[in-house]
């Protein structure tokens, strides 16, 4: 039996890939053998190409706004993922963004970019990537959600409306998509030192009580969510179907 995690010759897609979280996914793919196309939006994404490249893997990028994305769109960016690769055996929707404001002041726009973003995106590039794998007859789709998939957090309603919503998702396509071979599951990260909590991070106060919330005593770095990533987008997890791995420092355990 051969290495379970071995990605080589893989096609895998990262939305989001060229930082944070994202970045890490992708590295994390690419260190195991996968050619990695990954979507940025503003954060220029030739350090994480050449960083792909590094490990003797292709790397490729499109630029992509995931506000407002309609089923063109989506359509387009798998496209480009599967054509540039020579197909498309793993997508990884990682690209998300936040708002905090309090409940009774958050502006309906931002509400709805949120939910634009972190939902409607995540559906229309599950189902682009979803129509191929399911007709091959295998794939991996992993989607990203958070520790607040499962709770309310403070001063973010939209941010954790759509991480409830990506896991029912998850196990929504979990439940169609498992008879024709392909995997959809989701990761739940805890805090991790990326754009999206740097004002979490540079707050004292804040910092300070989440920091005391977390049994590890730490933000996650990246890269750490890389590991759970890798092994569902693995063979190793061919019988995981509407799974969702936690990696958050033991913050839900608390």
């Amino acid at each position: 039996m051969g290495n379970p995690f071995d990605l080589t010759g893989r096609k895998a897609l990262v939305t989001g890939g060229a930082t944070g979280i994202g970045e890490g996914i992708a590295l994390g793919l690419a260190g195991a053998g996968a050619d990695v196309a990954l979507t940025y939006r503003s954060h220029a994404p030739e350090g994480t190409l050449a960083k792909i490249e590094a490990l003797g893997v292709k790397g490729v990028a499109v630029q992509a706004d995931f506000n407002q994305m309609d089923q063109a769109a989506a359509e387009d960016v798998v496209r480009f993922a599967s054509d540039a690769l020579g197909g498309l055996d793993i997508l990884v929707n990682n690209a998300g963004t936040i708002y905090r404001e309090d409940s009774t002041d958050m502006p309906l726009a931002d509400w709805h970019r949120v939910l634009s973003v972190n939902l409607d995106s995540v559906w229309l590039l599950s189902q682009a990537a979803g129509k191929r794998m399911v007709a091959q007859g295998s794939g991996k789709i992993v989607i990203v959600s958070s520790v607040l998939g499962s709770q309310g957090g403070l001063r973010v309603p939209a941010y954790a409306s759509s991480k409830h919503a990506v896991i029912g998702l998850t196990k929504a396509l979990c439940n169609e998509w498992a008879p024709h071979g392909v995997n959809v599951n989701s990761i739940a990260p805890g805090y991790t030192a990326t754009d999206n909590t740097q004002a979490l991070r540079d707050d004292p106060d804040r910092s300070k009580a989440l920091l005391e919330r977390i049994p590890a005593g730490r933000f996650a770095e990246p890269s750490e969510i890389a590991g759970a990533a890798l092994f569902l987008a693995s063979s190793a997890a061919n019988y995981c179907h509407g799974s969702v791995i936690t990696v958050d420092g033991g913050w839900l355990a608390r």
